[in-house]
């Protein structure tokens, strides 16, 4: 795996990430610019993650092995609260054949997330390159707040396309766009 000088790309197991979970949270509370006590009311949705069919995270790390990036995600699942989220909103804007088209044997990248300080350095793609190239489901969804950002220059460089936008998850009020694409990457 390769990430920017300076920076090298790790596969974490379940237990590794939770020894550096703290970390983890910092870094992602960080990232996306969350109110402190954000980390410990995601602490135990991460751990519940970890437990979840093809689970897989890739981190990078910087000097002294700080946490400066992370990505994980796992294999997309009826029942999961995310599956349902975007299933319903799918279903209502595009109907019950994009539901199948796109839900059906998918990858959820559920966090993805690069410290402020060390972002335009080509982490996010290493990251998003490394825990992409071990997934064996025929696409990857994830969604991201909608608006311009590095995150969606990122998605749209490596191919993804909208899948729903403007969606409204349940207990944020903002909205969202769900983007998904092909597996593997070119």
């Amino acid at each position: 795996m390769t990430a920017a000088p300076s920076q090298r790309l790790v596969e974490l197991s379940a237990r590794e990430l939770n020894s550096r979970l703290g970390e983890a949270l910092d870094l992602y509370v960080s990232a996306m610019n969350y109110p402190p006590g954000t980390a410990e009311q995601r602490a135990p949705m991460w751990l519940a993650h970890m437990l979840r069919d093809g689970w897989r995270c890739v981190v990078a790390l910087g000097e002294e092995d700080e946490l400066v990036g992370i990505g994980y995600g796992y294999r997309g699942s009826v029942g999961q609260w995310w599956h349902e989220q975007v299933r319903h909103g799918l279903t209502l804007v595009a109907g019950p054949q994009a539901v199948e088209e796109w839900m059906h044997d998918y990858f959820e990248l559920t966090e993805l997330h690069v410290l402020p300080r060390a972002q335009s350095r080509g982490i996010g793609e290493g990251l998003l390159r490394s825990l992409l190239g071990g997934v064996t489901t025929s696409h990857v969804l994830l969604s991201t707040p909608e608006g311009p950002s590095k995150a969606w220059r990122l998605y749209r460089r490596l191919g993804f396309t909208d899948v729903l936008r403007h969606y409204q998850f349940t207990g944020d009020p903002r909205p969202f766009a769900v983007l998904g694409r092909a597996l593997p990457l070119d």
